[in-house]
């Protein structure tokens, strides 16, 4: 798992020597040339990319890291072999661009992001970034690009995570016209600033560099991503792949609650401004006022409160506590923890946040501790483009028609409407176009993890509906999906 170009090139070797043979064996069959381009090849990839990672124990590509910049590079080259001419900008994203038949009308961005979580899975944003360099290879191999009516640029986005500066969506923020230079003041946990960590890397951006990468509204036609649902609907339904309707708002909180620290063994317990019991107390008031939302939703109408309610459309997570001076025998003088907010209505989100800080400065309030309570970050939700959800939806549905019948439980003319969870970096892109998305079914809905799967049918399910997203603005004679 160590990074090592060496690896890395030694699988592609693999891969490509493989792929050879069936080339071989093919000849001029474009099905089977199809089924190396959209099956076989984007299966090949995920497991390359994932080989580079800054840890021999677990796949970690962090912003700007080591890993992250090989990952990158190695991603400019299976663009170059799709057809497209190439770079990386000033934050690190990867492009790649094809000219079509019109260099000068507005383009269609596809894209995800190529960084990961810690300890992550192979298939968060890589999937997308792979299967769109798949797509767009067929229609090269096959002579076709130049014969579609815009450009195409695949952008790999180098920053969504936001694990290492603890601010998301860093490199599709710059191409929204949506990035501060504030954030280059931001440090890392060793205490390396953006700005100094851009200096010591192959992408110098400055501040002047990357905010005047942005995009012109008018420059851009839409924006597609293709990502794994990181949750369990499409394997409950049992259909390899869902459009996305909208993308749920967030908002991170971080709370630091300050007590009195003293001697476990020496002061009462009615004596004490104990931090971590204002902390447990608070959590799980938290959890209480996300599981009941009719509590403070009494201005909604009644079938939107029964949606939010019933089907779980707003979801509170603590996922970070620390506590000092953190020993057995001491009572905490300082406990921080995060709270994470997410729903697809803003006015139900910023309800809830409002409700859990509220309820944070009562419980502070009765415990003696003082609360600082502050917002790190905020999103809005989005709502996918609609005539972008039915092309989407269709080409999902012919693509699906390939497939042996094995791959799915449900009716393939049925592709599901999702809501996502997660954010993406089309929650960002949406500030610049319009925007669609697909999800592909991933195992157990497991995601941000080793045991993140998604089988090989359902990634070549996504590789042939992207082809067949791209194939209708193709003349029909021309195109044989």
């Amino acid at each position: 798992m160590a990074s090592s170009s060496v690896n890395a090139r030694l699988v592609g070797y693999i891969s490509l020597f493989f792929i050879s043979i069936i080339s071989l064996a093919s000849g001029s069959n474009n099905k089977i040339a199809d089924d190396e381009i959209l099956k076989l090849e984007p299966i090949l990839r995920l497991h390359q990319l994932a080989a580079i990672s800054d840890s021999p124990h677990h796949i970690q590509r962090t912003f700007l890291s080591k890993a992250s910049l090989e990952a990158g590079k190695l991603l400019q080259t299976w663009m170059e072999d799709a057809g497209m001419s190439t770079w990386i900008d000033n934050i690190g994203n990867v492009h790649g661009r094809t000219n079509g038949n019109n260099p000068s009308a507005p383009a269609l961005l596809i894209g995800s992001h190529y960084d990961t979580v810690i300890d992550a899975g192979k298939y968060d944003g890589a999937l997308g970034i792979i299967v769109a360099i798949a797509a767009v290879k067929s229609l090269h191999v096959h002579g076709l690009l130049e014969k579609f009516p815009r450009p195409i640029e695949i952008i790999a986005f180098s920053d969504e995570e936001g694990v290492r500066f603890q601010s998301t969506f860093l490199g599709s923020a710059a191409i929204a016209g949506k990035f501060s230079e504030h954030l280059l003041s931001v440090v890392d946990k060793s205490g390396t600033t953006l700005e100094a960590a851009l200096k010591a890397s192959s992408v110098p951006g400055t501040a002047e560099s990357i905010i005047g990468m942005k995009y012109e509204a008018d420059s851009v036609w839409g924006y597609i991503e293709v990502h794994i649902e990181q949750g369990p609907v499409l394997e409950k339904q049992g259909i390899p792949l869902g459009v996305v309707a909208a993308i749920a708002g967030q908002t991170r909180i971080n709370v630091i609650l300050k007590g009195l620290q003293g001697h476990a063994g020496t002061i009462p317990m009615a004596m004490r401004r104990d931090p971590m019991t204002a902390s447990a107390a608070a959590i799980l008031n938290i959890e209480h006022i996300c599981k009941h939302p009719e509590e403070f939703m009494g201005d909604l109408e009644q079938g939107k409160r029964n949606h939010f309610v019933h089907e779980g459309a707003l979801v509170c997570t603590v996922g970070e506590i620390a506590t000092w001076p953190g020993a057995s025998n001491v009572i905490p003088g300082e406990v921080s923890f995060t709270i994470d907010v997410r729903a697809e209505d803003d006015l139900v989100r910023k309800s809830a946040v409002s409700t859990i800080i509220k309820r944070i400065e009562n419980i502070s309030l009765a415990r003696q501790v003082f609360p600082r309570v502050e917002i790190k970050h905020e999103a809005g939700a989005v709502i996918c483009d609609s005539d972008l959800q039915k092309q989407l939806r269709f080409a999902a549905s012919q693509a699906l028609r390939k497939l042996p019948s094995s791959v799915f439980q449900g009716d393939k003319q049925c592709i599901p409407t999702v809501i996502s969870g997660a954010g993406h970096d089309a929650l960002m892109m949406a500030h610049l176009t319009k925007v669609g998305m697909l999800f592909v079914r991933c195992t157990g809905g497991i995601s941000h993890s080793p045991d993140e799967h998604v089988l090989e049918d359902d990634i070549w399910a996504a590789s042939l509906a992207l082809k067949d997203f791209l194939g209708k603005e193709i003349p029909h004679e021309e195109f044989a999906s």
